[in-house]
């Protein structure tokens, strides 16, 4: 599938870890402006996550290596699953009084934008914004304090899973633009300048969905100087932000591929979250498949 070693098969869970509705804007152990920081993040993945379903299923046809199609369809599962609880995950923004709808539209608008270009330059995106969350979902499995160890149990789960499968399909969609993609510097200066473009537009959002958030929440005190916390978390520690500029750098050698960071170790966890979600969940006395998804709810 790759001329990499590694042998990792991505593979559709129907997970629905439970969120507490009433801790949506306080459940990491920071408090508010970070929990708020995650949450702006949160409302890229419904429509996001459809934009790269789609932009790698525009090339399933083209797919010869039946190890790659395979993965694709692991995919576009696991994908599809975090689709979902992100949109329940969001709807508790609103029922908390916080825009999270209307910035999931913002977020829309961009994506229907993006998909008025060709399809090349579509899964160019795609790669480069995987390569975003494989390296998110990179600190949160390195270092707990990226989500807190004290933190909401069902949010903790929530993230960890979408970390863990995030790292488990990191390579599908870089699999595919190599297979599909004629090799060269065009397809070079693509990928670069892609990930240069989505760099700039996606932090600008996410700060802005950031703010608009912390703004919003009646109950956050001290909106400005709070904002310290969170540059600390990024910048100092544990350092978010900062650890990820080795990782995103990397991501401009003309030979990068994903597994060259080889944390397929991290996958063992797999097993037992899925554990720890089911006994969370059955303490709460709620059910781990998720409910169907009410427009407007």
């Amino acid at each position: 599938m790759t001329t990499h070693d590694i042998d990792v098969m991505p593979v559709r869970r129907d997970v629905h870890p439970h969120l507490p509705v009433d801790r949506v804007c306080d459940w990491h152990e920071r408090g508010r402006h970070v929990t708020h920081f995650l949450n702006a993040l949160s409302i890229f993945f419904p429509a996001g996550e459809r934009f790269f379903i789609d932009s790698v299923r525009a090339y399933r046809d083209e797919l010869t290596d039946p190890e790659l199609k395979k993965a694709v369809a692991g995919f576009i599962g696991q994908e599809a699953m975090h689709t979902r609880e992100h949109i329940l995950y969001n709807q508790l923004l609103d029922a908390a009084g916080l825009p999270g709808s209307k910035l999931d539209r913002s977020v829309s608008r961009v994506v229907n934008l993006m998909r008025k270009f060709p399809k090349s330059w579509q899964l160019a995106n795609t790669i480069a914004l995987e390569h975003y969350t494989a390296m998110l979902a990179n600190g949160v499995l390195r270092d707990a304090d990226n989500i807190g160890q004290a933190s909401v149990p069902g949010y903790r789960q929530v993230w960890t899973w979408h970390a863990l499968e995030e790292t488990e399909h990191k390579s599908v969609a870089y699999d595919v633009w190599n297979a599909v993609t004629k090799p060269g510097l065009g397809r070079y200066v693509l990928r670069a300048q892609t990930m240069l473009v989505t760099t700039l537009i996606f932090w600008s959002m996410v700060f802005w969905f950031h703010i608009r958030l912390v703004m919003a929440d009646k109950h956050c005190r001290n909106k400005f100087t709070g904002f310290g916390a969170v540059v600390r978390v990024l910048w100092g520690s544990p350092g978010i932000l900062r650890k990820l500029i080795p990782e995103w750098v990397s991501y401009f050698r003309p030979g990068f591929h994903p597994w060259d960071d080889d944390n397929s170790a991290y996958l063992s966890r797999i097993d037992p979250l899925m554990a720890e979600i089911e006994a969370t969940a059955s303490m709460a006395g709620v059910s781990t498949r998720a409910p169907s998804i009410r427009a407007g709810a």
